[in-house]
C-alpha cells in the first residue's frame, strides 16, 4: 500500500485516454474528475455525445426548456455507471446573499476549482424557467473507479492527466475536446504511441 506521501489527488483534473485504451466507454475520451480520494474516483466523460439533445431530455422529464439556446446541445455519455441518471456539471451557483460554500441545489457536489456537479432535478427546473447555471454540461451516467483502481490504470499508462480547464468543458466544441485537452500538456494525438512503454 502506498504511504500518504505517495497519494495523488486528481480532483478537478482531466484524464485523457491513451491510444492503447480500447475500452468502448473510454477510447479517445476526456474525463473530468469530480472527486478523487483514497476510496476511489468519480468523473464525467466530456466528449462523447449521445443521440439526444437537451431539448429532447427536457421533453422526457416533462419540463419546458426555458433557454432556447441550449435546445440543440447534446447530452453526453458521462460513463458506464447509472446511465439512466442525469448529471449536470456547471459553474458554481450561489444564492443572492447566500453562503458561497453552499450550493443552491439540493444534491450538489462542490468541486475544488470552482465547478459543481448536481444530480437533483431542481437544477433542471431552474433551467426550465430560463435561470440556472450559465455554463453547463449534462451527462447520462458517470465514470467510477474503486479504491486503487485508477492508480493502477495510471501505472499502466492508460491515462494522461492534466489540471482541468473549464474552457475545454464549456467553450470547446465536443469533437475538439480530446485534442484541446492534449494541448494543455503541449501534446498532439499523433505524438502518442498506442503501445505503453517503460523508460
Amino acid at each position: 500500500m502506498p504511504s500518504d506521501a505517495d497519494t495523488i489527488n486528481l480532483t478537478h483534473h482531466f484524464l485523457i485516454a491513451m491510444p492503447g485504451l480500447e475500452d468502448a466507454s473510454f477510447a479517445r475520451s476526456v474525463v473530468y474528475l469530480c472527486e478523487h480520494s483514497p476510496r476511489g474516483a468519480l468523473g464525467l466523460v466530456i466528449n462523447k455525445p449521445t443521440d439526444i439533445n437537451l431539448g429532447k431530455l427536457f421533453d422526457k422529464v416533462d419540463l419546458p426548456l426555458g433557454r432556447e439556446e441550449l435546445a440543440a446541445t447534446p447530452v453526453l455519455q458521462g460513463g458506464p455507471v447509472q446511465t439512466e441518471r442525469g448529471f449536470v456539471l456547471h459553474e458554481a451557483v450561489v444564492a443572492e446573499g447566500g453562503d458561497p460554500a453552499e450550493s443552491v441545489y439540493a444534491s450538489t457536489m462542490t468541486i475544488p476549482g470552482g465547478l459543481e456537479m448536481t444530480t437533483s432535478k431542481d437544477v433542471l427546473e431552474a433551467i426550465a424557467t430560463g435561470a440556472g447555471p450559465r455554463r453547463l454540461l449534462v451527462t447520462l451516467g458517470y465514470s467510477a473507479w474503486g479504491e486503487g483502481q485508477l492508480e493502477s490504470e495510471l501505472a499502466e499508462n492508460s491515462w494522461l492527466t492534466v489540471s482541468a480547464d473549464p474552457a475545454v468543458i464549456f467553450d470547446t466544441p465536443i469533437e475538439q475536446r480530446y485534442e484541446k485537452a492534449l494541448s494543455l500538456l503541449g501534446l498532439q494525438a499523433w505524438m502518442l504511441s498506442p503501445h505503453a512503454g517503460r523508460a
